[in-house]
């Protein structure tokens, strides 16, 4: 749950924030947010290759998760409650900050959460839970900020800021704490063997991964267009600049809701083609964003209803899919690189932010929108704001759904993979057995 304060909630407050209440310029923010994703090149492979391969008597993922979790701490409620006098190099250092923890927490914990089942229903079931729970993670940053302001009229971009980070330092150690004292960390696997470069070649060599990864970075660039945009949608384009929280709070409700729905949905017609479905209806549903003006906040909440529902198959399904894929790799190699390959995807799933973040905020520093409240935006600049947060992200979704539609592993195919993996495992056992005797 507090995993989800730093994913979505830092670029939707964050860049209006230090743009519109401290000055930075939009191009230079977005930038930053790019340049902090690059270094995860670097830092993300290192971090899955090193913890497929730690070896504790308290298990390979704990400590990892761990040793994070201050770093996240303490640049959180830096970049959350900055000194008034902050500028950009305390945005940068404490991005940095932010994502080298995020790196060295989320990268062990989706790995821990693959190893829980080798059941292919299952894992649906599991990464729709997390999702879930992640999801009311995003609610609680929107509800509790909209509690202090219906009860104590206490709102605005500074308090939204102030309120989540002083959530963080209490829900973080918390999460943390019961995660590593009450969740089984697996000690059936095999030790992995191939080196990092070697490992990265089968990776890219793994067909159903690349369809996987493309499409997830496809559809989570479109969400991440519209992410930094939606405090300036909201603030700008309808003129509610303290509704933002209120907007996030319908869509996170109701893709909480769609969440097992969509699992429902994986377990009849195959993960694949449900989560293709979401992205069409999400592609349908967003670019009736662009009929809105004026005074029409509660006009949007119907729209964002419907894309906060398809958005629950992305928080659930891929996950769920990508411990499908890590089999395959493991028939085919007889590796356990589960942290490997969720390097690669924490790699593509920061970079899409970046990417998405970055195209939107360049965007619209280009066109000359100005961000501080006030501000004499002209017609154009509006329709730039209208257009930019609806059409790309659309296009993006259709997209992201016409690679996924045909994708080879199917429930069945599941099945054959992981008795593959059982013969061959058995087959190990067998072999150190007679070895001993």
């Amino acid at each position: 749950m507090p995993l989800h304060f730093c994913l979505t909630p830092v670029l939707i407050f964050v860049p209006k924030y230090y743009t519109a209440e401290l000055g930075i310029s939009l191009i230079l923010v977005g930038n930053m947010f790019l340049f902090a994703r690059v270094m995860d090149v670097f830092t993300d492979p290192l971090v899955g290759y090193w913890s497929d391969r730690t070896r504790t008597p308290w298990g390979r993922r704990r400590p990892w998760i761990v040793a994070g979790t201050p770093i996240m701490v303490v640049s959180f409620y830096l970049l959350f409650l900055p000194p008034d006098d902050a500028g950009a190099g305390h945005l940068f250092a404490c991005i940095m900050g932010l994502y080298l923890a995020l790196t060295m927490i989320l990268i062990p914990y989706y790995s821990w959460a693959a190893e829980l089942s080798q059941d292919y229903s299952e894992r649906s079931r599991i990464t729709g839970w997390r999702s879930a729970i992640g999801i009311f993670g995003n609610m609680a940053a929107q509800g509790v900020p909209i509690i202090f302001l219906v009860l104590f009229g206490y709102g605005g971009d500074k308090a939204v800021m102030t309120i989540l980070g002083i959530m963080m330092i209490i829900t973080l150690p918390v999460g943390v704490l019961l995660t590593v004292t009450q969740v089984p960390e697996t000690r059936d696997y095999v030790d992995s063997t191939t080196p990092i470069f070697k490992g990265l070649k089968l990776m890219w060599k793994n067909g159903p991964f690349k369809r996987l990864i493309v499409t997830f970075m496809i559809g989570s660039t479109a969400f991440n267009i519209t992410t930094p945009l939606y405090s300036f949608f909201v603030g700008y384009v309808l003129g509610a600049p303290t509704m933002t929280v209120v907007m996030l709070a319908f869509f996170y409700t109701s893709n909480m809701i769609g969440v097992p729905f969509w699992v429902r949905l994986s377990n009849r017609i195959g993960k694949h083609r449900a989560y293709a479905v979401s992205f069409i209806l999400i592609g349908i549903a967003h670019p009736l964003y662009l009929f809105h003006g004026w005074g029409d906040f509660w006009w949007m909440i119907p729209i964002t209803i419907v894309s906060g529902f398809a958005g629950g198959a992305f928080a659930a399904l891929p996950n769920s899919m990508k411990a499908d894929v890590i089999d395959l790799d493991t028939m085919i190699s007889g590796d356990n690189r589960a942290a490997s390959f969720f390097a690669a995807w924490s790699f593509t799933a920061k970079l899409s932010a970046a990417v998405g973040g970055w195209i939107a905020l360049n965007v619209l520093g280009i066109i000359g929108f100005v961000p501080q409240l006030g501000a004499d935006n002209s017609y154009e600049h509006m329709m730039g704001l209208r257009i930019l947060f609806t059409v790309p992200p659309s296009v993006l979704f259709f997209v992201a759904a016409a690679i996924v539609w045909n994708y080879p592993i199917t429930k069945e195919r599941h099945a054959r993979m992981r008795a593959s993996i059982l013969r061959r495992n058995a087959r190990r056992a067998n072999s150190v057995r007679s070895s001993a005797v």
